[in-house]
């Protein structure tokens, strides 16, 4: 394990620029927002009345309306844990299609959570809306304070899927090229030599192949003119 020598190392390292990426740390609030919803619902989520000792729930009395809040919460505080888990192991991650495939599903559960919250919140502000606070001893802050961070959560959730759409599209994998190179075919072009170049002729050998004489011989060999033969006369 490195130990940073100075501030400017502890600054540089990469568990600090990790924990400083926006990413990282919209996760981190979004976590922190979902254990604060289930959390209060978890504790004081459920309370009796000042005529009876029966538990109810605090936002009107529907318990589907705490066990809501209690699932969501504890899903999403899930879920951020297990991408900040992911998210450390993104840069060892050799395959464009892998990590196009991940960021593709950062985007569909930002963006499934952010409707989930929503949901959640104008359910639970509805519900707490019509529920009586004077007739509870307790948990009236609880059920505040789930509502609040469940606002919360929308912004936080959109934000990140937000963030994920910007790096879905600025991590676009490059086309796939191929390298002629790498198959070993060359096609080379023969011209014909000029008459100020000059012409190397291989070393003749018994086991040597000219190349050069059927190849240029075209072109050095100059024509003859045809011959008159002169007939004698009768």
């Amino acid at each position: 394990m490195h130990i940073p020598e100075s501030l400017q190392d502890l600054a540089d390292s990469e568990a600090v620029q990790f924990l400083k990426r926006p990413k990282t740390i919209t996760r981190i609030f979004a976590g922190v927002f979902s254990l604060v919803v289930f959390s209060s619902l978890l504790t004081d989520g459920h309370q009796n009345n000042a005529e009876s000792s029966r538990l109810h729930c605090v936002l009107n009395s529907n318990s589907t309306a705490c066990g809501f809040a209690v699932g969501a919460g504890l899903l999403a505080f899930l879920t951020c844990l297990a991408f900040l888990a992911l998210d450390t192991h993104e840069s060892r991650i050799g395959s464009s299609r892998f990590k196009t495939a991940f960021q593709l599903l950062d985007f569909i559960l930002a963006v499934l959570w952010t409707g989930i919250w929503f949901v959640g919140f104008c359910f639970l502000a509805n519900q707490w809306q019509h529920s009586p606070p004077e007739g509870l001893l307790l948990g009236s802050s609880s059920a505040k304070a789930a509502i609040t961070f469940t606002f919360f959560s929308v912004l936080v959730w959109a934000f990140q899927a937000y963030l994920a759409l910007q790096e879905l599209r600025n991590d676009t994998p490059a086309p796939y090229k191929r390298s002629l190179d790498g198959g070993g075919v060359a096609l080379t072009t023969l011209s014909p030599p000029s008459a100020a170049s000059p012409v190397n002729t291989p070393p003749a050998g018994p086991n040597s192949l000219s190349y050069a004489s059927s190849a240029l011989s075209p072109y050095l060999a100059t024509p003859k003119a045809p011959r008159l033969a002169m007939m004698p006369d009768n």
